[in-house]
């Protein structure tokens, strides 16, 4: 990636111990909701079960909560831009302490933890948006499913951008190679720094949105939807709560 010093999470000194937890963590739950997205898919495959659509759900808000803190992230460093436009790109102390954490993982790349960082974040917003997808299986000519499928489509292709940007810089390139970054070729400076907070905001804006019209017709197709899973269908389509 272009060089933002703000964002250059170089080793030299010891990691707080938080950090290290709190990188752990995060990938942890990463992988504990894909893993959950993949059994609750195979699970469907079986049969009918309403416990399916319980933790479906359930994964789904958990999706929400980390996309929130995601794009939490991405605003403050638009906000920031806003007020200090020719600065380096900057990160939250949240950010910075986690970024700190992956980055343990090859300190002689400044910028891999940010880059690890930003990759797990878009992993855990994905879940969610295939979790939806997983609910709605049976429900193909909801408005939930559109909205699940293109969201998935949106932000895949945004995970695929982080997964490029990542492995380019583990790999030893000297500038991140992404749409983000025009593959490696803008010049490192303030105009780099500009393009690459700006394309990363609204993609987060748009992925969100499209995740937050999903949600919406969740909630008022969810008797249709929850229908699909029992083995007698009720008249009319009655949701069951998640938590029972």
């Amino acid at each position: 990636m272009p060089d933002m010093p703000g964002m250059n999470m170089s080793g030299g000194h010891s990691v707080p111990m938080l950090d290290t937890l709190g990188a752990v963590g995060l990938l942890v739950w990463a992988v504990v909701m894909w893993a959950a997205v993949a059994g609750l898919a195979f699970a469907d495959r079986q049969g009918k079960s309403m416990r399916v659509y319980k933790v479906s759900m359930a994964v789904i808000l958990i999706g929400v909560v980390g996309q929130i803190g995601h794009l939490t992230e991405h605003v403050a460093q638009a906000v920031y831009w806003i007020w200090h436009p020719e600065a380096p790109a900057w990160m939250t102390p949240w950010g910075t302490g986690l970024a700190r954490g992956f980055g343990q993982i090859d300190k002689s790349r400044p910028t891999l933890g940010m880059e690890i960082l930003h990759l797990v974040g878009n992993f855990i917003f994905l879940s969610g948006l295939a979790a939806v997808m997983v609910i709605s299986r049976r429900a193909r000519n909801t408005r939930t499913r559109w909205w699940g499928k293109m969201g998935v489509w949106m932000q895949g292709i945004h995970g695929l951008e982080h997964l490029s940007l990542t492995v380019s810089v583990w790999l030893g390139a000297k500038q991140a190679v992404g749409l983000s970054t025009w593959f490696g070729q803008l010049t490192p400076g303030p105009g780099a720094t500009t393009y690459r907070v700006w394309w990363h905001f609204w993609a987060n804006v748009m992925g969100s949105a499209i995740f937050a019209m999903a949600l919406y017709h969740l909630r008022r197709e969810r008797g249709q939807i929850c229908d699909t899973f029992r083995d007698a269908p009720v008249t009319p389509p009655v949701p069951v709560d998640v938590l029972t």
